[in-house]
Order: C-alpha cells, then structure tokens, then sequence
C-alpha cells in the first residue's frame, strides 16, 4: 500500500509539472488536453483523500443596514473575502456560533427593533463574544463586551454581586444606546458600527485626519480594519448557510431558553438553598440568570430584581 501511495504521488507531481510547463500566462486558452488533465489531477486527488478547498465565491452586491458596500474597490473585496474565507473555514467556530444565534437572536432582535436600530446590528454580538459570555484581556465582559466604565454610563448595573453586561436583554439594550448615540454623531450606521470596536472618537479623529468620510475609505489599525467586514462575514454567512457549506437540522440549534418569572425585594444569602427552594439547582440559576456573579444577592429598600428560573417539571407540581 506504501509503493502505490508512492506511485500515486508521483504521477500527481509528473502531471503538475506538465501542467506549469504548458502554462504560458495569463489569457492563454485552455485545451481539451489541459482541462483533462486537470480532472486526472482532481480525480488521482480525491481517490487519494486529498481534500478539497475551494475559493469562497463573494455575493454581487453586500450591504450593512442598508448601506451599500463598495465591492467595486479591490480593497474593500478584498478584505471582505479575507473573513469570509477565515470564517467560512473554521468550521467548528461557525456552527457553535449558527447554533447560538437560534437561541440569542430571539432575545436581540425585539430590543434593536424597539430601540430603531436596524437589525443588521444583531451581527455585532457575534463579532464581539460569538454570542458567549466571555472576557476580553481589556476587561470587556459580556456578550456585547462592555467595559465597566462604559456598561454604567449606559445604566448597568456592574458590582460585585450583579453585573449586566451578563443579562443580554438589558445588554442589549444599553448597546442600542451607544448605537443611538453613535449614529447621531456619524449620521452613518457603518461608521457607528466601526466605532464600537474603536470608540466614536477614535473613528472622528481618523475622518477628519484623512479627510474622507466613509468606513471604506478610512486607513485604520489592522483589528477595525476587519471589524466591520467579519460583522458583515456573519451576515452573509448566517443568510446562506448552505451556500457556504453549513447545513444544520432545526433539532441540532440551541433553542431559545423557556423559563418562569420570579421578582426579588429582599437579599438572599444563600442562592444555593434558595435554588433548592425554587425547584432547581444552582448550577441552573446561575446558567438562567449568568448576571448573579456571587453566591448572595444583596436587595437594597426599594429595589428588586427580576429571575428567570427554569420551568417546574409536571411530575414536580
């Protein structure tokens, strides 16, 4: 079996070596001998378990929010095939994130939709987090990857005990703020897109530096470069899953969380035996309510706060 491979191998090389000599540039027609051995090559290829990869064939026409992109720049094509290719091929990455978004777009969209931010925006989330809780090495926490500093200034709440960058409905809602606050500066949704990873600042500064007044235009640090074009990979990944090889089952998405409702207005110093209380366990509070970052709740008079807690099973009621 060894001998064959070697065999096999080297009638691939013999016959690419054909191919680059007959090659004679750019415009040159290809004849019936060539196109034959190219389906030799990809045949001897495919009966040896070579894989295939493919370019990533771009859309004619992309826009964010409505906002056409200028695929006529090389550049600008470019860098857009740049992070369709990277997140078309990290296979693992992209489904997890196809999965999750069943379950979080749900809870995204309404806020967005009622805050008049266009629904474009839900990509962010994945850009940022990949629609997990995670924390960046800046301190960033959240789906939406707000700083401590930031998160407060648009009304979360971030202690020690309770942090809503965690809670994605009223993350959300706060990141529709800044949208809010971004486009009023920009009057433009892709720049108020680019500021969140580079700050409204930021992306003035570098407009008026440069004189331009377009995301595509702008020279910029490498990491908002390629923001808003991965947002804009998601996009057109998440609209044509199958078109970019990604074929998922309703049965193999997250579904979105069902859960009851339970209000607090007075501190719990347990939330273990609490969760006991409430028919669950505190590995499920704590999945439910990811915002409840210490094992005590503490209510302040006049205040409450709002629990989801995972529905009673019938043979439990």
């Amino acid at each position: 079996m060894r001998q064959f491979n070697y065999i096999l191998i080297g009638i691939l090389a013999g016959i690419g070596l054909l191919l680059i000599l007959s090659y004679t540039g750019p415009g040159k027609p290809t004849s019936a001998g060539e196109t034959m051995a190219t389906d030799t090559l990809r045949t001897l290829g495919s009966e040896a378990g070579l894989v295939k990869n493919y370019a990533i064939k771009l859309p004619e026409t992309v826009a964010f929010a409505g906002e056409k992109v200028p695929l006529e720049d090389f550049e600008v094509k470019e860098r857009l095939d740049r992070e369709l290719l990277v997140n078309t091929y990290w296979h693992s990455n992209t489904l997890q994130n196809l999965k999750l978004a069943h379950r979080y777009f749900p809870v995204i969209e309404p806020v967005l939709k009622a805050n008049g931010i266009p629904d474009d925006f839900k990509y962010i989330a994945l850009a940022e987090s990949g629609l997990r809780n995670v924390v960046s090495p800046a301190g960033a926490e959240g789906i939406w990857q707000f700083l401590a500093e930031t998160a407060r200034h648009y009304g979360l709440t971030v202690n020690g005990e309770v942090d809503e960058r965690y809670d994605v409905e009223k993350a959300t809602a706060a990141a529709t703020q800044y949208f809010k606050d971004a486009y009023q500066q920009f009057n433009n949704w892709t720049l108020a897109a680019a500021s969140y990873n580079a700050g409204m600042g930021g992306i003035a500064n570098s407009l008026s530096y440069q004189q331009v007044d377009s995301y595509y235009d702008l020279y910029l640090n490498n990491e908002t470069s390629r923001y808003v074009f991965r947002i804009l990979a998601f996009k057109v990944i998440y609209e044509n899953t199958e078109r970019y090889g990604f074929l998922l089952d309703d049965e193999d998405l997250y579904a979105p969380l069902s859960y009851r409702t339970l209000t607090i207005d007075s501190s719990i110093n347990n939330l273990a035996a609490f969760a006991t209380e409430q028919q669950t366990n505190y590995k499920m509070l704590k999945v439910y309510n990811p915002w409840l970052r210490k094992s005590t709740l503490t209510v302040k008079q006049g205040e409450s706060y709002s629990l989801r807690l995972p529905p009673i099973a019938a043979n439990n009621q």
